[in-house]
C-alpha cells in the first residue's frame, strides 16, 4: 500500500512536524512504511495537486491546520476524481473538533480526531489486513450514510515518541519543531490545549539524547512546540541545562514559557549561557485583570515584568511578547495601556495578534457572552466585540502594521530609542504614526526600505523636541546596523574628514587591529574589507546613551556584518579612544580632527 502524508507549512523555512511524527512513529512500532511529503500555502494549487497525483498514493492524509485547512477543502475533492479508489483521511486541530462536518465539506473517508500517531498506525493496519475500522481509535468515518466514530485514543505514552526526523543534512536553513511534553497547566479560553487536561513529558534522557542530534548537525534553529515549556522547573532546567553545556555556538532554541513559573535559580543560570543560545516567548495576552479572568489566564503583571527584567539585564535571551486584540472587556483604550505596559519591558519583539475563534476553543463556545463576531473562514480571526467594534480594531491593524515595520524588524531601534519619549507613551507614537501615514495615503502600500526612514523622520520632525540631527544620527547608526549601505538619503548627517577617512584606511590596514577585531575577514585586503565591514565615526556614543557624560565625546563604531544576532543586526564594537586618538596624531597631528576630544 502506498501511504503518503502531506503537510502543507505557512512557510518553507517551517517544517511539518506532524507528518513527520506519524511516518516515523508506524514504521518503528508496526513496520509500515510512508512517506511524508512537504509544501507550503505559497505553493499553487495546481502545483500542489500534481505533485501528490503523481506520487499516486493509496492512502493520503493531511495535517489539517488553520493556514492550509481552506486549501486542504479544495484539493480533496479534486485528488478524489483523478486518483479513482484513492482514500483520504485528515487530521489535526482543524477537523478533531467537529470530525463530521470536515467530512462533509471536503469529502474525505476518514477523519482521526486528536494524538495521530497510534490511529494513524491502526488506520493503515485496517485497510492493508481488511480488519474492522472499528478496530482504529479516534476514527470517524460514514458507512452506509450513517456516521460511525470510535472511542478516542488513549493519550500516548511519550516514551514510545519518536525523533521526527531521518537525515537532518536535508533541513538545511529550515526550522525544525521539537515536541519534548504534551498538554498545557493551564485553561486559557482562546486556546486549544485548553480542552486537554495535565501535562506529559517524555524521558528527559531521551530528550537529551535527541536534543544532541540538533546539536552535532548544527542546525539553525529548533523550536520546541510544548505550550509551556517551563510547566515542571525541574524537566526544564535540565534540558537548559544539557543544552548550554553541549553548546556548538550556532543552534539557538526557541522555548514558549510562562515567566511567573521562572524560578530564582532558573534565572540566575539563564544569565550565564550563551547571547543566542535561547530566545523565550511569553505570552502576556493581556494587563487588563477582568480580560484575564474572563479568560482564565492567570497573570501577575508585576511578577512578570520583574522576570522580564531580570532576563534583559543578561542581554543575551532573545525576548518575544505577545499580546492579544481582541479579548472579553479589552477595549480600545484598554488596549493601548496593555501595550504601554508592555512595551516598557523593551522586548526585542512584541506581536500584536488578534484573536481567533478556534474550533474547540472555550471562547468560541462563550463568543455570543461577549459580542465576539469572527470571520467565517480560517483563521476565524475577530471583526468585533461588544468592548471593540471594527472602526477600532482597523486603528489597530494600522499600528500592527507599524509594528512589525519599524519595532519587530529590529531596523529602527536606535531612532525609536529617541522618538518614542517624545511621543508621551508608545501607544500614543504609533497611533499617531498610523493617522498620519493614513493622510498621507502611504497605508497599505510597498515602500523601500528608505522610503520607510524618510516616513518615520517625516513624522518624528513633527514631534514636539525632535531635533533633525539628533535623529539623523540614530538613523545613520540603524542603517549601517544590518548592512553596508551604498547609497544614503542626502538628509543624513556624516562627521567625515581628510583625517578621519586615513584613520579608518589606516586601522583597516593594521595586522594588530585586524586580529584582535576582525579576524573573521581574514584574506581579505583593506580595500575589499571596506566593502564588508563599515567603520564610522560618530559625534556621541550610541552604544551607551545613558552615560550622559559619554554623549558629547565622539566615537568610532565597527559594524561587524559577519557577527550577526536572530534579527539580522550586525555586532556593533565600540573603538576605544585612544587607538582612534593614536592614529590621528600619525597621520594629522595638528588637524581639526584632535579638537574633537578623541
Amino acid at each position: 500500500m502506498n501511504i503518503v502524508l502531506a503537510g502543507i507549512s505557512a512557510k518553507f523555512i517551517h517544517t511539518p512536524l506532524a507528518v513527520h511524527l506519524l511516518s516515523r512513529y508506524a514504521e518503528e512500532q508496526y513496520g509500515i512504511r510512508s512517506r511524508a511529503a512537504e509544501f507550503t500555502i505559497n505553493q499553487s494549487e495546481d502545483a500542489i495537486l500534481a505533485a501528490l497525483y503523481r506520487l499516486s498514493p493509496d492512502l493520503l492524509g493531511f495535517s489539517c491546520y488553520i493556514w492550509n485547512y481552506a486549501l486542504v477543502r479544495r484539493l480533496v475533492p479534486s485528488l478524489k476524481k483523478v486518483l479513482p479508489g484513492l482514500k483520504v483521511f485528515l487530521g489535526g486541530p482543524e477537523v478533531s473538533f467537529d470530525p463530521a462536518a470536515a467530512l462533509a465539506e471536503t469529502g474525505a473517508d476518514f477523519v482521526l480526531s486528536g494524538e495521530g500517531e497510534e490511529p494513524f498506525s491502526r488506520l493503515c493496519l485496517a485497510l492493508r489486513d481488511g480488519l474492522p475500522l472499528e478496530s482504529v481509535p479516534s476514527l470517524c468515518w460514514r458507512e452506509g450514510g450513517a456516521l460511525r466514530q470510535t472511542p478516542p485514543a488513549p493519550p500516548l505514552d511519550l516514551a514510545k515518541l519518536p525523533f521526527a526526523y531521518g537525515d537532518l543534512s536535508g533541513f538545511d536553513n529550515r526550522i525544525l519543531y521539537y515536541e519534548a511534553q504534551r498538554g498545557c497547566p493551564f485553561n486559557c479560553q482562546y486556546c486549544l490545549s485548553s480542552a486537554e487536561k495535565g501535562v506529559r513529558f517524555q524521558p528527559a534522557g531521551k530528550a537529551e539524547a535527541e536534543l544532541k542530534r540538533f546539536l552535532d548537525a548544527k542546525v539553525r534553529q529548533v523550536k520546541f512546540v510544548d505550550r509551556t515549556f517551563n510547566a515542571d522547573p525541574r524537566f526544564a532546567m535540565r534540558i537548559w541545562r544539557y543544552l548550554a553545556a553541549h553548546d556548538n555556538g550556532a543552534t539557538n532554541f526557541h522555548f514558549e514559557i510562562e515567566g511567573g513559573l521562572l524560578t530564582a535559580e532558573q534565572l540566575d543560570f539563564l544569565r550565564t549561557v550563551r547571547p543566542g543560545l535561547f530566545q523565550f516567548e511569553i505570552g502576556v495576552q493581556s494587563a487588563n485583570p477582568e480580560t484575564l479572568r474572563a479568560v482564565r489566564r492567570r497573570n501577575d503583571f508585576e511578577k512578570l515584568a520583574h522576570v522580564v527584567r531580570r532576563l534583559r539585564e543578561g542581554r543575551n535571551i532573545h525576548l518575544h511578547l505577545d499580546l492579544i486584540a481582541g479579548l472579553p472587556h479589552e477595549d480600545y483604550e484598554s488596549f493601548g495601556r496593555s501595550f504601554d505596559l508592555v512595551y516598557g519591558l523593551r522586548p526585542d519583539q512584541l506581536q500584536l495578534g488578534f484573536l481567533k475563534l478556534l474550533k474547540g476553543s472555550g471562547l468560541r463556545r462563550d463568543a455570543a457572552e461577549y459580542g465576539i463576531v469572527w470571520r467565517d473562514e480560517p483563521p476565524y480571526e475577530v471583526l468585533e466585540t461588544a468592548a471593540l467594534p471594527f472602526g477600532d480594531l482597523l486603528r489597530l491593524k494600522e499600528i500592527e502594521e507599524l509594528l512589525d515595520l519599524y519595532c519587530n524588524s529590529g531596523r529602527f531601534s536606535a531612532s525609536l530609542g529617541y522618538l518614542m519619549p517624545l511621543a508621551g507613551r508608545p501607544f500614543a507614537f504609533f497611533e499617531g504614526f498610523a493617522r498620519w501615514r493614513r493622510e498621507k495615503g502611504l497605508a497599505g502600500a510597498p515602500h523601500t526600505l528608505l522610503d520607510q526612514y524618510e516616513h518615520l523622520r517625516e513624522y518624528g520632525l513633527r514631534l514636539p523636541g525632535c531635533g533633525a540631527e539628533a535623529l539623523g544620527w540614530r538613523m545613520r547608526f540603524d542603517l549601517y546596523s544590518h548592512e553596508k549601505c551604498r547609497r544614503l538619503p542626502d538628509w543624513l548627517p556624516v562627521l567625515d574628514s581628510p583625517a578621519l577617512q586615513k584613520a579608518r584606511r589606516a586601522l583597516l590596514a593594521d595586522p594588530a587591529f585586524r586580529r584582535e577585531y576582525l579576524l573573521e575577514y581574514e584574506g581579505l585586503t583593506p580595500s575589499q574589507l571596506e566593502r564588508t565591514a563599515h567603520l564610522d565615526f560618530f559625534p556621541f556614543d550610541l552604544l551607551d546613551e545613558g552615560d550622559k557624560a559619554g554623549r558629547d565625546a565622539p566615537c568610532a563604531l565597527l559594524f561587524h556584518y559577519r557577527r550577526t544576532d536572530l534579527l539580522g543586526r550586525a555586532a556593533v564594537i565600540r573603538l576605544p579612544g585612544q587607538k582612534i586618538r593614536a592614529i590621528l596624531q600619525q597621520i594629522d597631528p595638528f588637524g581639526d580632527t584632535i579638537k574633537m576630544n578623541w
